[in-house]
C-alpha cells in the first residue's frame, strides 16, 4: 500500500513538473469594434412652426443592458455623420459616465417626446465623473464632442429615427 503511495505521489510530482510551461510573451491581441449602421436618425429644429431638419446621422442603437453598458467605450474614433443612440427601458432621469470611453464626447439626452431636455458637452475620455441628463430622459445620442454646438442644437429641437 506504501509503495502505490509513494509511486502515485512520484508521478503526481512529474506531471506537475512536466505540465508547468514557462510564460511566454505572446500579446493578446483585441479586434477594433467597428461602427456598425443599425439605423438613421435626423435631428430638427422649430423654424416658423415648420420642422427644419439639421442634420441627419447614421447611428447605432443600444437597446439591450450588454449595448447599453458597453456603449462606445474602448472606440478610437467616430465620423463626424454618426453616433449611437441608447434607447432606455424607462422615462426618468438618466446618468452617463466615460468609463473606458477614449474619445470625447457630446451627450444629448432626449425626452419620450423626441425633444432635445438637456446635455452634457465635451465630456472627458475616460473620465468617471456622473453626468446626468438633469430632466427625465429616454433616449440619449452620443456624438464627437463639439458637433452640438457646430450643429447650433439646442433644448426643444427633436428627433426622429428610424432602424435599418
Amino acid at each position: 500500500m506504501k509503495k502505490n503511495i509513494f509511486i502515485t505521489l512520484i508521478a503526481a510530482f512529474s506531471l506537475s513538473i512536466f505540465s508547468c510551461k514557462k510564460e511566454t510573451d505572446k500579446k493578446i491581441v483585441t479586434e477594433e469594434i467597428r461602427f456598425t449602421k443599425e439605423g438613421e436618425l435626423s435631428i430638427y429644429n422649430l423654424k416658423d412652426s415648420i420642422p427644419n431638419q439639421i442634420i441627419t446621422l447614421d447611428i447605432e442603437i443600444a437597446d439591450n443592458d450588454y449595448e447599453r453598458e458597453t456603449g462606445l467605450m474602448y472606440r478610437k474614433s467616430m465620423e463626424e455623420k454618426r453616433g449611437m443612440l441608447f434607447i432606455q427601458k424607462m422615462f426618468k432621469p438618466q446618468n452617463f459616465y466615460m468609463k473606458n470611453t477614449l474619445i470625447p464626447l457630446d451627450i444629448i439626452y432626449i425626452d419620450d417626446k423626441y425633444k432635445i431636455v438637456s446635455f452634457q458637452k465635451n465630456a472627458k475620455p475616460l473620465d468617471e465623473t456622473s453626468l446626468p441628463s438633469v430632466k427625465p430622459a429616454k433616449y440619449i445620442l452620443e456624438i464627437n464632442a463639439g458637433l452640438s454646438d457646430q450643429w447650433n442644437l439646442k433644448i426643444g429641437d427633436s428627433i426622429s429615427f428610424k432602424k435599418g
